[in-house]
């Protein structure tokens, strides 16, 4: 695997596919630079060298050429946050680049114009790809958040630097990050699957099945699996259609040796609502007219025990409405307990948007291992896919 540090970047620029797709407020401010400061030992690591950095990124979904989404709204908040002012083009081909590009100096940083305001970046235009080739000697590609897509400037672009490709600090570290959750783990392994469906993770599920030990199944999920061995749900979250899958799994898991532990105690509500009526009752027993939205304190003491009796644990999904103030202590709990066992040693690695979210809203990014920047691109490694944007660097 090679990284930017099999390479010396003295005179050379850096084309480097960045993640700044970053969220922003209505004054267009930044309000959360984790994806900028997750790329800034790249790019310090090749000024350091003697090189010049040429940044390229996408901001959003525009429609074309949107103002609301000009990579411009950003060039302050990187420059602070890098240490070193950055210069803005606003386009990522053309002979304004050229230029642009052709004046830039070693030690210096040059922001690109949102590549989605062209429709072959998502394309895969080929053309488009050689175009935004030649602003660089290397192509250092450290945006593990679109490493899933086949784009331009993720996949394609790599093909013109047959020698001279290189994944970049965050990237290399997510790959490894994930490679020692699923391939090189201490064991007891344990990973805890929360979110809304089944759905949306029975290929993650059935992929893990050989490498883990304890699998914790929490949030809107649980209620599928409790309603197929005959529980009562209420008016919970549910798949219909998933049911048998739910009873399939149990077996699949039953086959591999791998304990599942669902929640024990819900906190329900009889409205979707922060102000709603709660009350805790047996997970298989929420009456009709109520929801769970959270796991309760006797999961918390059950899941606590199984987390702190593993080696390395995988996070991916919250266990309740955590959005809401009344249904987050279920996240909180299993927050401190994985907290409690990184701190004696286990290796933790939390992914996916909203366990993301919640780790950071609730002070645990410093506290658990390693937080992965790709909510979908996690996910389809973890599904067993290899990646678009990992596959053009190996080969």
């Amino acid at each position: 695997m090679k990284t930017i540090h099999d390479f010396n970047f003295e005179n050379k620029k850096a084309l480097i596919r960045v993640d700044f797709n970053v969220p922003l407020n209505d004054a267009f401010e930044v309000t959360d630079t984790t994806r900028i400061e997750a790329a800034k030992s790249t790019i310090i690591k090749i000024l350091e060298d003697g090189g010049s950095a040429v940044l390229m990124s996408h901001l959003g979904r525009p429609k074309g050429v949107e103002d609301k989404y000009s990579l411009s709204h950003i060039v302050e908040k990187v420059s602070e946050v890098i240490g070193v002012q950055v210069k803005f083009v606003n386009d990522c081909i053309g002979d304004k680049v050229a230029e642009a590009v052709a004046n830039l100096e070693n030690g210096e940083i040059l922001l690109l114009e949102n590549l989605r305001f062209y429709g072959e970046e998502k394309a895969g235009d080929e053309d488009f790809a050689k175009q935004l080739a030649q602003w660089g000697d290397v192509y250092v590609n450290d945006a593990f958040g679109t490493a899933h897509r086949a784009h331009a400037s993720t996949t394609i672009v790599a093909q013109f630097f047959p020698e001279h490709k290189c994944f970049g600090n965050l990237l290399a570290t997510e790959i490894e990050s994930i490679d020692k959750v699923l391939n090189n783990s201490e064991k007891p392994v344990l990973a805890v699957l929360g979110g809304a469906k089944v759905s949306s993770k029975i290929t993650v599920i059935e992929n893990i099945l050989d490498k883990v030990d304890h699998l914790i199944v929490g949030g809107g999920m649980t209620f599928t699996f409790i309603k197929a061995q005959g529980g009562q749900i209420g008016n919970s979250l549910v798949e219909d259609d998933k049911l048998e899958l739910a009873l399939e799994i149990l077996e699949k898991a039953k086959a591999h040796n791998v304990e599942v532990h669902l929640p024990v105690d819900a906190i329900a509500a009889d409205a979707f609502s922060n102000d709603a009526n709660t009350q805790t009752v047996p997970v298989n027993e929420i009456p009709n007219g109520w929801m769970g939205l959270d796991s309760g304190e006797k999961s918390a003491e059950i899941f606590d025990k199984v987390v702190n009796q593993c080696k390395t644990i995988l996070w991916n999904g919250p266990l309740g409405v955590f959005e809401m103030e009344n249904f987050a202590k279920g996240t909180i709990a299993l927050g401190n307990s994985i907290d409690k066992a990184t701190q004696n040693g286990a290796f933790s690695l939390v992914g996916g948007g909203d366990s993301v979210a919640a780790v950071k809203q609730f002070g645990f990014a410093n506290k658990v291992s390693y937080v992965s920047t790709g909510g979908g691109a996690m996910l389809e490694t973890l599904e067993g896919k290899t990646l678009p944007g990992i596959n053009a660097i190996l080969n």
